[in-house]
């Protein structure tokens, strides 16, 4: 999928192994229906593995942001300022969600192999990263965001990245050299911190923490590659743009509506912003 190589025909291996046997049991009374309760497929390693339930024992550990764009498996110490790093949001200008121009249906089936780097270093994505793995770290289930974030309008997006960053010398596939992969990626949208039926709006410059699930994957980072976590408030086209300003309906938004915001995103002792991780046993950095 775009420049990511599965080193399988996964499509052909599912049907094959699932799909043919299910309608085969049921059409033509062959076979048993012995499957796992999951049958998923690890990216990073490149191999199927049955699990008897999902998501399988993990063990939690959080990655936690810190000044200068270090990522940790430390907290931040303890009796330091509220440190923070910020950004300006602005809905004229949003983030991507894939190299542009952006064309549908062209590469919209590839959006999530996309490179990130397509967007780091814009100044309106925060990015954090950690040091290469000594050894393989692999995840199985739904990432955790602990966000701790504040807004100078009453409304925002935000948008959490879990990424592999492959070694800039990469020789078992040059073009990989220092690829960012999206492993998974969420937002969440400000108004909804409380409840989904009754949005309400954000009290602008306020420290807030919004957790929210990154959804399940199974994926193995690499001995060599490193971590890094991205926060941005848009992604567009892929979800729309948020006006910034408090509205009740997004959709009957004005174009005045669409305000520039400065974002804050908290990565202090007070307000520690981090990712939880569902850590496969035995792969504990």
């Amino acid at each position: 999928m775009g420049a990511i190589d599965f080193e399988a025909a996964t499509a052909r291996d599912f049907r094959r192994d699932v799909h043919a046997r299910w309608f085969a049991h049921w059409l033509e009374d062959e076979g048993r229906l012995d499957f796992p309760e999951a049958r998923m497929f690890q990216t990073g390693s490149n191999r199927w593995e049955s699990f008897a339930r999902w998501p399988p024992a993990t063990a939690e550990r959080s990655l936690y942001l810190h000044p200068g764009g270090r990522l940790t498996f430390e907290p931040p110490a303890a009796g330091q300022p509220d440190a923070f790093a910020s950004y300006v949001s602005d809905p004229a200008n949003p983030v991507p969600s894939q190299r542009r121009p952006v064309r549908y249906p062209e590469g919209w089936a590839e959006w999530q192999a996309e490179d990130q780097r397509v967007v780091h270093g814009r100044p309106d994505v925060l990015s954090w990263v950690s040091d290469g793995l000594t050894e393989d770290l692999a995840i199985a289930g739904a990432p955790i965001a602990h966000l701790f974030a504040s807004t100078s309008r009453t409304d925002a997006d935000w948008v959490v990245k879990l990424i592999d960053v492959y070694p800039e010398d990469y020789p078992a596939d040059p073009r990989m050299g220092g690829n960012q992969l999206m492993v998974a990626g969420e937002v969440f949208r400000a108004r909804f911190r409380k409840s989904f039926e009754r949005p309400e709006a954000v009290p602008a410059g306020e420290a807030i923490e919004y957790r929210f699930s990154l959804r399940d994957r199974s994926h193995r980072f690499r001995k060599g590659h490193r971590i890094m976590v991205q926060v941005q408030s848009s992604w567009f086209p892929l979800i729309d743009r948020n006006p910034q300003l408090y509205v009740p309906n997004i959709f009957l938004a004005r174009p005045g509506d669409f305000r520039k915001a400065t974002q804050r995103v908290f990565v202090s002792a007070r307000h520690p912003t981090h990712i939880v991780l569902p850590v496969r046993p035995g792969t504990e950095p």
